[in-house]
This record gives C-alpha cells, sequence and structure tokens, in this order.
C-alpha cells in the first residue's frame, strides 16, 4: 500500500489507496474502431488530450502573442483555426476531416506543408497525432469554459486513474502544467515514512526485508571469514586497514561471532579515524575544496575549519537533523557559538567569484543558484536546478518553488567571520604563516621600487613633452604614505580634477615588459596572499544576513559590514524569466517544496533574519520524508557500493527507484526513533547478516541468471577502494602515517609533472606545487591534503 494525492472533486488530498483501487473506477464506454467520436467524448478528448497538447507544443508560435503568429495561423480557438494562416486554407478540412493541412503537419508534412514541431526531436508521438486525428473526425468541437470546467469535475477520479496522480503544488507556469499528472511509482519520495509492519527490529529487520525481496529460490552466499570481515569494517568505518594485530585479536576473540562482531564495530565506531572517514563521504557530496575556482581560485583559507566540523561531528555522533540545521542556519541560530558559524561553511561550498570584468548581479545570482541546488541536491535527494528556467519537466517542481526556496537564502550574504578558535581544533603548523609575510614584504617591496621607478619617469614624461609638472608634483605631496602605487594615486587626482589626459603620464609610463611581469606578479601574489593568511587568523568561511552589499569585485577576505542591515539593496525575490537575473518575473515569497505542504505556504518570515531557521528546521523535521530517506540511503551506500535508491542525489522520476522500499523507510524511521544517530545506523547495518556475508557465492551462475543486476544482498559485492583510501593504506603499512585529527591542510608530495605544471589564474600564474617539507607534514590522511579547483 503508498500513499498518493489524488484529486476528489477538485480538491487535492493525500489519501492512502492502493493502485488497484484506482485502477478499478469506472473506465469510458469504448468507441469501435473506425466510428467517429460522438460530440461528448470529443470534448471530453479535445479538454484531456488535445488542448494540453495544444497549449504545450503549438501556442509558443501560434497564439502566444497576437503580432508574432508563425505563419499568421492562431490555434487559441476554432475561429481562427478555421480561418487558416498564410496559405487562406482553414486548418481544419470540415468536409474532408483527414485531410485536414494540421493533420498533414504533426505527420509527415505532405501536400507540400513542412512538418511540425520544426524540430524532429519534438514531434508528436503516434498518440498525441491519434488524439487530434480522432477530436477532428468527431467534428472538432471546442467547449466553452463552463464546460470545460463541468467536463473535468465530472471525469477527474477516473483520468486520475488512467493518466496518473494530480499533484498539489504552488503552481506552474502554465495550466497545462499545474495539471499535470504523474505516474503513482514517480512520487514514492514524497509519500510519507511508513515503518514496516514487521515484529523483527535492528539488524533483523534488515535481513528479514532483504529476504522477503529474494528471488524465489535463490541461496544466500555464507557468512565471511573472522579476517575479511576485520579489513570489510576498518575500511568502511576508518578508511583505514586493520593492523595485524587488530585482524589477530578480532580471529581470537572467544566470543560468538555475532558478539564479537558487534564489539568490532562498536570499538570502531569509537575511533577517532571514524569521523575522517565519514567526512570524506560528505566532503564529496558537498563538493568541498579549499579554493573557490574559475578564473582566480583564490585559497579559502578558513574552510579547513568546516571540514574539521564535519570530521567532529560525525565522531560525536551529532544528531544528524541537527547536523542539518547547524549547516544551514548555524549563524542565525547562535551567532555567539563558534561552532555554529563554522559550521555555515556549508554554504560556501560552491566556486564562487566575483571580478570587475563580471557583472555583480551575475555572481550574485551564481552564488544564489548553486546554494539552492545544493541544499535540495545534499539534504532533500533533488537536484533542483532543474526548475531554474522552467517548470520541472519530469516531477511535480514549480518555478515558483525553485525561487521560493531561493528566496530564503536572499539576505544571506557571504564573509570570513570572527569565530574564536575552539579548545579542540588543531592549531599546529601555524608557524607557516611566517614564510608567506616574507613572501607578502617582497611583493611589497618589489611594488614599491616600482612605483618609485614610476613616479621618476613621470619627471621625464613632463621634461619630454615641455609640460609644467608643478600640478602633477602638487598632487603628489598631498598623498599619503601607503595608498598602494603612489603614481597611480596621483594620476587618478589629475583626473579627477579635470586635467586633460594630455597633460600628465600615461599608464605604466617607462616600464619594460619585464616591470609589467614583476608588478603583475606582486600585486596578484599580494591579493591571492591575503587569503592564504587568513587560514591562521579566527575567521571562519561563512555567511551573514543582511543586505546585499554594492561590490565591484573582490580580490580580499569578505568581512561582516557594521551597517548590513542599512547599507546595500534589500534583494526582491521573484521567478527569473529563463533564469536570467535581468529579467524579473512574478514576485515570490521564501517557502519551502510546496508539493510536501500540501501546496500551502509554509510559514517562513519575510524579515532578513530568520528565513534559513525556519527553512533548515523544515528541512530537518521527522516528518519530511526527503531528509530521513536521503541519509540512510547515502549511510548504505557508503557501506554496500549502491544505494537502495540508485541515484542518492535525485529522487525524482529520472532517478532509479528503490529496490527495496520498504527496507528505504524502515531505516528512514529506525534513524528518528533512535535519536537521528548515524552511528546507531552504522550498527544495524554492519550487524546484520547481509552486511556480513561472502563475497564468494556458490552458486554464481544461479546468481546472475536470478540476479543479473545484483541488487538481491545474496552475496557481499567486493568495492573498489577509493584514492584516499589505498594512498592512506600504503602510508599504514609502511608505517608513515601521521594519525593526528585536524588542523591546516598539507601538501603532499604529487607527481612531479604535474606539480610543476603553472597554474593560470586571471592576469598571471599562481604558485608552483610545492610539498611540505617534513615527511610528518607531508604524510596526514588525504582528507587533509589541500584541495584546489585549479
Amino acid at each position: 500500500m503508498k500513499s498518493f494525492w489524488i484529486s476528489t472533486g477538485g480538491v487535492i488530498a493525500c489519501a492512502r489507496v492502493s493502485i488497484a483501487a484506482l485502477l478499478l473506477v469506472a473506465a469510458p464506454a469504448m468507441v469501435q474502431a473506425g466510428q467517429p467520436l460522438d460530440q461528448a467524448a470529443a470534448e471530453e478528448l479535445f479538454v484531456r488530450r488535445v488542448w494540453p497538447l495544444l497549449s504545450e507544443r503549438c501556442l509558443a508560435c501560434h497564439g502566444a502573442q497576437d503580432d508574432d503568429l508563425q505563419g499568421g495561423l492562431d490555434l487559441r480557438s476554432i475561429t481562427t483555426i478555421n480561418a487558416g494562416g498564410d496559405s487562406g486554407q482553414p486548418a481544419i478540412d470540415h468536409d474532408n476531416p483527414l485531410a485536414s493541412p494540421i493533420l498533414a503537419v504533426i505527420t509527415d508534412g505532405g501536400d507540400g506543408w513542412s512538418p511540425m514541431p520544426p524540430k524532429e526531436s519534438e514531434r508528436l508521438s503516434e498518440a498525441q497525432v491519434r488524439s487530434i486525428r480522432d477530436w477532428i473526425l468527431g467534428g472538432s468541437p471546442w467547449p466553452s469554459e463552463t464546460r470545460i470546467a463541468e467536463i473535468k469535475a465530472a471525469n477527474a477520479n477516473r483520468w486520475a486513474a488512467e493518466d496518473g496522480i494530480l499533484v498539489k503544488t504552488s503552481g506552474g507556469q502554465s495550466p497545462s502544467w499545474t495539471d499535470r499528472r504523474y505516474r503513482p511509482e514517480s512520487l514514492w519520495a514524497y509519500q510519507p515514512v511508513v515503518r514496516p509492519s514487521i515484529t523483527e527490529t535492528g539488524s533483523k529487520a534488515i535481513d528479514r526485508l532483504i529476504s522477503d525481496a529474494m528471488p524465489e529460490g535463490l541461496i544466500v552466499a555464507p557468512r565471511a571469514d573472522r579476517a575479511t570481515l576485520t579489513r570489510r569494517a576498518s575500511f568502511d568505518l576508518t578508511g583505514l586497514p586493520p593492523t595485524p594485530a587488530e585482524v589477530a585479536a578480532f580471529i581470537n576473540d572467544p566470543d560468538d561471532d555475532d558478539q564479537a562482531f558487534a564489539n568490532l564495530v562498536d570499538r570502531l565506531l569509537q575511533s577517532p579515524h571514524y569521523g575522517e572517514r565519514m567526512a570524506q563521504h560528505w566532503l564529496d557530496v558537498v563538493r568541498y575544496a579549499d579554493s573557490s575556482g574559475l578564473a582566480n581560485d583564490y585559497e579559502r583559507g578558513n574552510a579547513w575549519r568546516y571540514r574539521d566540523y564535519v570530521v567532529r561531528s560525525f565522531n560525536e555522533d551529532k544528531p544528524y537533523n541537527q547536523f542539518v540545521i547547524q549547516q544551514i542556519a548555524g549563524d542565525e541560530i547562535d551567532s555567539d557559538d563558534p561552532e555554529a558559524i563554522v559550521a555555515t561553511g556549508f554554504l560556501r561550498m560552491g566556486p564562487w567569484e566575483l571580478t570587475s570584468m563580471e557583472v555583480a548581479k551575475v555572481a550574485r545570482q551564481r552564488f544564489l543558484d548553486d546554494v539552492t541546488n545544493s541544499v535540495g541536491e545534499t539534504f532533500l535527494a533533488h537536484s533542483l536546478q532543474c526548475a531554474r528556467c522552467h517548470d520541472h519537466k519530469f516531477d511535480p517542481v514549480p518555478t515558483s518553488d525553485y525561487y521560493a526556496i531561493q528566496a530564503v537564502f536572499a539576505t544571506t550574504q557571504l564573509a570570513e567571520r570572527n569565530a574564536a578558535f575552539l579548545e579542540h581544533e588543531n592549531t599546529q603548523g601555524f608557524e607557516q604563516r611566517e614564510y608567506l609575510l616574507k613572501q607578502q614584504q617582497q611583493h611589497q617591496n618589489t611594488l614599491a621600487r616600482l612605483d618609485q621607478q614610476l613616479m621618476v619617469s613621470a619627471q621625464a614624461w613632463f621634461e619630454e613633452h615641455g609640460i609644467d609638472p608643478s600640478d602633477w608634483n602638487a598632487a603628489a605631496k598631498k598623498i599619503n604614505a601607503g595608498v598602494g602605487s603612489k603614481f597611480n594615486a596621483v594620476r587618478s587626482a589629475m583626473m579627477k580634477a579635470g586635467m586633460p589626459e594630455d597633460q600628465f603620464p600615461p599608464k605604466a609610463y617607462g616600464f619594460s615588459p619585464e616591470d609589467y611581469g614583476n608588478e603583475r606578479v606582486a600585486r596578484k601574489g599580494l591579493e591571492r596572499l591575503s587569503w592564504e593568511l587568513d587560514r591562521y587568523e579566527p575567521y571562519a568561511l561563512s555567511v551573514y544576513n543582511g543586505r546585499t552589499p554594492d561590490l565591484k569585485s573582490v580580490n580580499r577576505p569578505l568581512r561582516v559590514p557594521e551597517d548590513r542591515l542599512t547599507s546595500g539593496e534589500l534583494e526582491t525575490s521573484c521567478i527569473l524569466v529563463g533564469g536570467d537575473p535581468f529579467s524579473p518575473g512574478e514576485p515570490v515569497s521564501p517557502d519551502v517544496l510546496s508539493m510536501l505542504n500540501d501546496g500551502e505556504p509554509y510559514p517562513i518570515p519575510n524579515a532578513i533574519d530568520g528565513r534559513r531557521t525556519a527553512f533548515a528546521h523544515w528541512v530537518a523535521s521527522a516528518e519530511n520524508p526527503l531528509t530521513t530517506r536521503a541519509i540512510v540511503n547515502r549511510v548504505w551506500m557508503w557501506h554496500f557500493g549502491q544505494a537502495i535508491a540508485g541515484n542518492p542525489n535525485n529522487f525524482g522520476s529520472t532517478g532509479a527507484p528503490p529496490t527495496h522500499p520498504e527496507l528505504l523507510d524502515f531505516l528512514a524511521a529506525m534513524l528518528v526513533e533512535n535519536g537521528w544517530s548515524i552511528k546507531s545506523l552504522h550498527r544495524a547495518i554492519m550487524n546484520s547478516e547481509t552486511y556480513r556475508r561472502s563475497s564468494n557465492h556458490p552458486a554464481i551462475d544461479a546468481l546472475r541468471k536470478a540476479d543479473p543486476l545484483g541488487t538481491s544482498y545474496a552475496v557481499f559485492k567486493p568495492r573498489r577502494l577509493s584514492a584516499e583510501e589505498i594512498r592512506d593504506a600504503m602510508l599504514v603499512a609502511t608505517g608513515e602515517l601521521n594519525r593526528t585529527l585536524g588542523g591546516i591542510p598539507n601538501r603532499p608530495e604529487i607527481n612531479l609533472e604535474a606539480a610543476m605544471q603553472p597554474r593560470q589564474v586571471m592576469g598571471t600564474f599562481a604558485s608552483a606545487w610545492i610539498p611540505d617539507p617534513l615527511p610528518q607534514q607531508r604524510h596526514r590522511r588525504s582528507l587533509y591534503s589541500l584541495k584546489l579547483r585549479g
């Protein structure tokens, strides 16, 4: 039994019905083949099939604008259809319906007509062509609006059974989308989580649900031996191989197999390296990097603190709902808690920059689009970006929902915020700051030398051109030290004073090509160092609430302005036509996915503060079926190498449905029952017989025949170790792994050819990859390696 949204007399209600019950609704009388439809049946066909088809596929060119009708043909009424287009011929031939031009163009374009729609990929299906043909043969009736409403009301339940489920949302950009119906099986993720009615609990319930779905007659693999289970569990929970002593201890444990393995799992869950392994998974989901990407790829000096927050959260078994809320709205909930500030680094994980060559509004929209989709994929297993330019093609997510969720973040601004270092944060290696300060001084000396050279060249320019330098020299005396380039400051003063540009030296006068290069390297180097030096200061890659500041470019770390609530633009959220920030459409208010709230608004404040807090509590609610299913689906995949629902980031209709839906719901319900504990979830999964099966099946040919897709879990499918696991395991084997937790990123040795490749960034090159000098610095876990987007 599953729960679907069904139409009941025009009102959408969530009811528990079976698919069979839907199919028992009375079907219409069948029309004998070859006989035209009667008036009532033709009207019903028009309302149900023809008009939605015309609206979706034809009116954009033949009815959207009165002054731009392609071919002069208007398909918005039977009157204009009968009038025809530029050819002067009616689109429907009532004397010989099958010879109607409209039929010719949607089939093969015969009789000199061009096939329509023009793109071959958008041509109508046979069923769609048949609907238009049968409507024409039935007399092509065009009922009034009142009659259309009557037909819809009278046939709502039958159409729901035959065509799919009508889902109530905030409404699409067209009536046809709003009234679109969905296959019941594509709506599985939106149904409430229902705990299966079985007596078993924990690991035994998992085995029961796997067994119930097992292909009939298929035998399962025996339990793996203790040595294999030690290695499997160790890599799964710590990302590291077990030591020989750990393997021997488990093999020789006198307890029975069940208790001995339960003890092993508990010990691994208490290892500090457990948090590192789970963080590796999570950081891949949120796209963690230590640089911003794009043209400049500035380092994000403080990103490591978010990485370590994730490690701590998993090690502490922080309730998952709290983990979610902190990452979305930690700064709103407790702005005095450094941990909460650091947690919101999640919202900054996407690539972003603002250069003077880009429009600030475009860069701002890029952040909003990124964070909207990231929240959807990470926590809700929904790729929301599919609804950015238009209503979602396959799922009940209208464009208005996309921008309503985006409105939640419309007052969210970027900043590196003050956040005192916590007692348990690793601040080792901060002495590296001295090396960067020396680089900074070298760049400053270079710029000072070149600036002095420009000032000398300026005097030579005045002498060469016979122009009195008095005004220049007077302006130079007024320029205070420490303004950067004195030469450029004097030029700016002359321009502001209205001096013609041919009366003072041009930009960079007297520079040789080498001087140009040295100036660029030094200036860009200082920009880059400002980000890297932030690594050693008590700041966090974070956000704040306020008006959108008027920024032209960002080449230094951002800080929270004192006038955040009064200075800047208070953005008005609206639907952006085609996703274009310069094409605002209908205004929207902060909201959630409307299909999960019966199409009604969710109470999110419109004030500058508080939007993300309300939204985060909705995301992390036990009543939200997407959130709990999404995380248990990920954890299952981390253990078995395949998810229960095929695409962990997409529970929509284009993602694979769950192979074991009752198991998915059981795990989701159990997570909440156990206080949102991820460690409890691991225990239940790993102590199951399903997890402890051998990778060697006794009847491999029978297995392949009965389970060609490998979804029965009759055998434990081996998985490849990740690159991080392989490197870390090699360091363990050689005794070189530095197991210290957390701290600033390190630079391990990498392929020399790759290390020496110049990393081109805007206007210059970033420094080459220089490994850390000491082995204990280089040989840390791969999790801590500096990750540059490049």
